[in-house]
């Protein structure tokens, strides 16, 4: 008997590129779907949002292509959908 899917999760994302304090994740303690993630890597050319990627991947036990970026690639507000099958 295999087990059905879950569900996407899908989060509200603060990205802080170019911040000395990453790669770091915070949850907001008034919405537990919204996060604030500190990246290193400075918004050139898609690298915050490949590190972006790689750091909730990390967070959340999952692989990074499981991570999708749904609204706000060139914004600092972005919709992020999480779709792990495990």
């Amino acid at each position: 008997m295999s087990t059905p899917p879950r569900q996407p999760l899908l989060f509200t994302v603060r990205v802080k590129p170019g911040s000395r304090r990453g790669p770091l994740v915070e949850s907001d303690a008034a919405d537990a779907m919204s996060l604030t993630v500190y990246l290193r890597e400075r918004p050139v050319e898609g690298q915050a949002n490949e590190a972006l990627l790689r750091v909730l991947a990390q967070h959340f036990g999952v692989r990074p292509r499981d991570v999708d970026i749904v609204r706000g690639t060139s914004s600092r507000v972005k919709h992020v959908r999480i779709t792990a099958d495990r």
